[in-house]
C-alpha cells in the first residue's frame, strides 16, 4: 500500500512522525507548504478523515486569527487551505481509503494497524 505523510520541516509533531514512520514501505513524503493540495485533493482529504472538517484548520495559527473564517463550511476551509496550507493541521497520513491527522500520534498508528 502507498502512504502519503503529509510534512511540514518545522513542525515537530512532523518530524517525529517522519521518524517514527521510516521503516514504513511506500512511504511518500509531501512537504505540503511547498507542493500544497489543490482543491480536489482537499476534498479527498477532507472524505478519508471522516472527521469534522473543523479538525483540519489550525485555529491557533496567526493566519486564522488574523482573518477568522467559518471551519464548519467545507467550502471555506477548503478555499482556504488551497491558498494558505501552512493553516491545515500535520502531520497527516494518507492512505487509499482512509487519512489520519497525526495528533496525537496513535491516531496514525490506529491507521495503520487497521491497514
Amino acid at each position: 500500500m502507498t502512504w502519503v505523510l503529509l510534512h511540514n520541516p518545522s513542525c515537530s509533531k512532523s518530524r517525529e512522525a517522519i521518524e517514527a514512520l521510516r521503516s514504513i514501505e511506500g512511504l511518500e513524503v509531501r512537504k505540503y507548504l511547498e507542493d500544497p493540495l489543490d482543491e480536489a485533493e482537499l476534498r479527498s482529504l477532507i472524505q478519508k478523515l471522516g472527521t469534522p472538517v473543523s479538525s483540519l484548520v489550525r485555529t491557533k495559527e496567526a493566519l486564522f486569527t488574523e482573518a477568522p473564517f467559518d471551519v464548519n463550511s467545507t467550502e471555506k476551509v477548503i478555499q482556504h487551505l488551497a491558498k494558505k496550507p501552512k493553516l491545515m493541521e500535520r502531520p497527516i497520513l494518507i492512505g487509499s481509503k482512509a487519512a489520519a491527522i497525526g495528533r496525537p500520534f496513535e491516531k496514525i498508528q490506529e491507521l495503520l494497524e487497521k491497514n
